[in-house]
């Protein structure tokens, strides 16, 4: 019976994290449509979201850290708590980066916008999908689904290096739009961020489904 219960507590701190993945999506593309459409009411709804974010990162700690103390699990169990314990910070990590996209919106308010030859909608599906399969990974304890989030990393690091790129030219050309390029430039650091943390969540996946440590080695593999 108390193994039972110790599973039963296993299970629903699983749905705790997932809940707080939903919040964690949900900021990211309300900030997202934010910065996209102008439209700055949706930013006090991104603060309101962090909040619970903040809260739920909070209990989801609390229930990891008492599992650890009064039932010390081992092998996988114990790998799928700390796996927990780290996601949960990267889940935080994503509402952060949603509610900087919130503040570069909010910063625009006076200024005009205008079409800047860059594409944030592609950049901000791709992080999307590779958030949504880091997840699925967790929620089917796939490895393989993880590693494709894996894979799926360089593409967005590839796409923020040519916005920055492209916008700091654009400035120079132009500097009486340097106040949308450099905010263009920062939502498009918060989302390249947001892809580490889901490359970070996959990660963790492999790891607790595996007990194999991944960080590095694709970084590793390219360099040689």
């Amino acid at each position: 019976m108390p193994r039972i219960n110790f599973h039963q507590q296993l299970a629903a701190l699983k749905d705790k994290l997932l809940a707080m993945a939903a919040l964690s999506q949900q900021a990211l593309s309300l900030a997202l449509e934010s910065y996209l459409t102008g439209n700055f009411s949706l930013c006090e709804h991104v603060r309101e979201i962090e909040t619970a974010i903040n809260a739920a990162e909070r209990d989801v700690d609390e229930m990891a850290y008492d599992l650890l103390a009064k039932e010390q699990p081992m092998a996988i169990d114990l790998r799928f708590i700390l796996a927990v314990i780290k996601i949960n910070g990267d889940l935080e990590r994503i509402g952060d980066q949603a509610t900087n996209i919130a503040q570069r919106t909010q910063a625009l308010v006076d200024i005009p916008l205008i079409e800047l030859p860059i594409d944030i909608p592609d950049m901000g599906e791709k992080v999307g999908v590779m958030i949504r399969t880091a997840l699925q990974s967790l929620l089917e304890a796939d490895a393989r689904l993880a590693e494709q989030v894996l894979a799926m990393d360089d593409d967005v690091d590839e796409m923020n290096r040519l916005v920055q790129a492209d916008l700091i030219d654009l400035m120079q050309r132009r500097p009486e739009i340097s106040a949308q390029a450099l905010n263009a430039i920062i939502v498009s650091r918060n989302l390249e961020r947001s892809a580490d943390h889901a490359t970070n969540i996959a990660e963790d996946v492999i790891f607790w489904v595996r007990g194999s440590d991944v960080r590095h080695k694709y970084s590793l593999a390219q360099a040689e």
